[in-house]
């Protein structure tokens, strides 16, 4: 479909180091940056693409400039995040937001990839990453190159989706599919875009507001989990809920744990999770993999279901792989040493 390209919100995105035709360079990331969410340096603004139609999912197309971001490693026995920089030629930071419309959810666990063509030549194409940012919430992104000035045809290839689906989510998401989105660059107009410092706040504990994005959801948990609640705990500063809840969709009790962000309740998705369910009398109900998936009322979560849940019983959860999502800065020093949590069914 074709698209205005009008300035509709400013990105938790970052600048890349030199670039061209404009004279901002990125600012040298704080020091004595804590093992938690901080405040980073600055903040771009972006350009709204456009969306389309993939399936049962809208995708939404922005850009930004061409910026740093740091992908999660493993390193031995422990997870390490590795800045990606800006290669030369690199004209935008694209980034895709999947998500269901008629609910305004956010759509983790599907792999997206873009090929950009002009004219109906091919341009680039690339794998988009998952990634977390302060102002955006859970989105795919890269870096891409343009053939400078015009007109620019998106498509973006949405994967299966590779969650559990519960109510009105269930039976949705399961096909491949794709989206078009047209839309014209300019590089004067790029220049444009808001750019705000932080000099007094950038390193230290906390985080932007999550932007509003005109028809483009932010992927926030929900305030509270329906259901029975569990309680509350803390793991490498992300906040996990967990409740239990019984409904008909389950066919059982569902028990699920929703990881989030700090100071703004964003979806934490890609991470392993395994958990033991213990009754008051120390019999074991369940010990295994709590898996990804997709409920109305719990949103995304990972969780298990089991036939009851009873006043006593002790939830274990521990994180056997950290977050696998690329961050923006504000995010690349945590979520990564993950501790194990304890929840009691009251």
């Amino acid at each position: 479909m074709g698209a205005t390209t009008a300035l509709v919100a400013t990105a938790g995105c970052l600048t890349g180091s030199s670039i061209s035709g404009d004279s901002r360079e990125e600012p040298a990331l704080a020091e004595n940056r804590p093992d938690a969410v901080y405040v980073p340096t600055h903040r771009d603004g972006m350009e709204m693409v456009g969306g389309g139609d993939a399936g049962d999912l809208r995708v939404g197309l922005m850009y930004s400039y061409p910026h740093e971001f740091w992908v999660v490693e493993q390193d031995s026995d422990e997870f390490v995040t590795s800045p990606t920089g800006v290669e030369d030629g690199d004209a935008v930071h694209l980034m895709a937001t999947p998500f269901h419309e008629p609910t305004g959810t956010v759509i983790p666990s599907s792999g997206l990839s873009v090929e950009i063509t002009q004219d109906g030549s091919l341009v680039s194409q690339e794998i988009l990453y998952p990634m977390l940012s302060q102002q955006m919430g859970f989105h795919y992104g890269a870096n891409f190159p343009l053939a400078g000035d015009g007109s620019y045809e998106v498509n973006v290839s949405v994967g299966g989706v590779n969650s559990e689906q519960f109510g009105d989510f269930e039976g949705l998401f399961d096909e491949p599919a794709e989206a078009s989105v047209s839309f014209d660059y300019r590089e004067t107009a790029r220049n444009e875009i808001d750019f705000e410092r932080f000099n007094d706040r950038a390193g230290k504990r906390g985080a932007l507001e999550p932007m509003e994005m005109d028809k483009v959801p932010t992927g926030r948990a929900p305030e509270q989990l329906p259901g029975t609640a569990l309680g509350e705990a803390a793991s490498g500063d992300a906040t996990v809920l967990a409740a239990a809840v019984e409904a008909a969709r389950f066919d059982g009790t569902r028990v699920g744990v929703s990881p989030r962000t700090p100071y703004n309740a964003l979806v934490i998705p890609g991470m392993g999770l395994e958990a033991t369910l213990t009754s008051a009398d120390g019999s074991e109900r369940f010990d295994g993999r709590l898996r990804p998936a997709l409920d109305p009322e719990l949103g995304f979560h990972y969780g298990t279901t089991v036939d009851e849940l009873e006043s006593g019983d002790e939830l274990r959860v521990s994180v056997t792989t950290p977050p696998q999502v690329a961050r923006h800065e504000g995010y690349e020093t945590t979520f990564l040493e993950m501790n194990e949590m304890g929840f009691t069914a009251p």
